[in-house]
């Protein structure tokens, strides 16, 4: 193969789970670059738009279908349904932001369910034939929340970390059987997880001047590390968290001092 087809996926059938958001765009690029995506989500309408995108950016093949990864026995049979899969990504998240302290029992299933579970239900539904075949890549979203925290991120971060340590494991007992496993954590974005703290104007400039870009990211910036990582290119990649954070926890609570004075 040559280096000028390394990224390309034809003849690849990807699966993303989670088509809002980051999840619309890495629709569209797998596609962009070849793949046939088939589109899950809780939310049929967005499932839907996301194939609807795909197709735009062209091929075939494109479908959608309404999946929640709460519910194990009917992914399970989805994943059945989509076989052969050659690519798996996870997506789909939620974040309370909130004290640990205040948090409710409620509220921490409902975080720990979504973000670990669900990760969980995806890899064990999808792998084992991915392992089956002899090949393919799973990818997971985590968050630079699994390596670094504030006052409020408590529960999210911690399912954020347990998802990268799902994905060395299971990068480990599936790396003999040629299944790549791993992660990418992005740093801020403008999706609708994160609406909240973009609406509050103070909130959202502290946070883009966390990074060393001085700014947010857009969705479509994450798009190359998933086509990275489910395509050749990647080939000798795996348990890996892949940092697409503009440089924030290189220089998170960082200081310019004023060069040039005596301290």
């Amino acid at each position: 193969m040559g280096y000028a087809e390394m990224f390309r996926l034809d003849g690849r059938h990807a699966v993303v789970v989670g088509c809002g958001g980051i999840g619309a765009e890495v629709v569209a690029g797998l596609a962009a670059h070849g793949a046939r995506v088939s589109c899950l989500d809780k939310d049929p309408r967005l499932a839907e738009a996301a194939a609807h995108r795909a197709g735009a950016e062209g091929g075939s093949g494109h479908a959608h279908h309404e999946a929640d990864v709460l519910d194990a026995p009917g992914l399970a049979r989805l994943a059945e349904q989509l076989d052969p899969v050659d690519v798996l990504v996870l997506t789909a998240a939620v974040n309370v932001r909130k004290r640990l302290l205040d948090y409710t029992e409620e509220e921490f299933e409902r975080v720990v369910g979504l973000n670990l579970r669900g990760t969980f239900h995806g890899v064990r539904a999808f792998a084992p034939a991915m392992a089956e075949r002899g090949h393919g890549s799973v990818i997971v979203f985590s968050s630079i929340r699994a390596l670094s925290v504030e006052p409020g991120q408590s529960v999210y971060s911690a399912t954020k970390a347990g998802a990268v340590q799902l994905v060395r494991t299971l990068a480990a007992e599936l790396g003999p059987s040629g299944v790549r496993v791993n992660a990418i954590a992005p740093g801020v974005v403008e999706t609708p997880l994160t609406a909240a703290v973009q609406a509050d104007r103070a909130w959202h400039e502290a946070y883009a001047t966390k990074s060393a870009l001085g700014r947010w990211a857009r969705p479509e910036e994450m798009v190359g590390a998933a086509v990275y990582l489910a395509s050749d290119a990647a080939s000798f990649v795996t348990g890996s968290q892949l940092l697409v954070d503009g440089g924030w926890t290189a220089v998170d609570g960082r200081f310019t001092p004023p060069f040039g004075e005596s301290a």
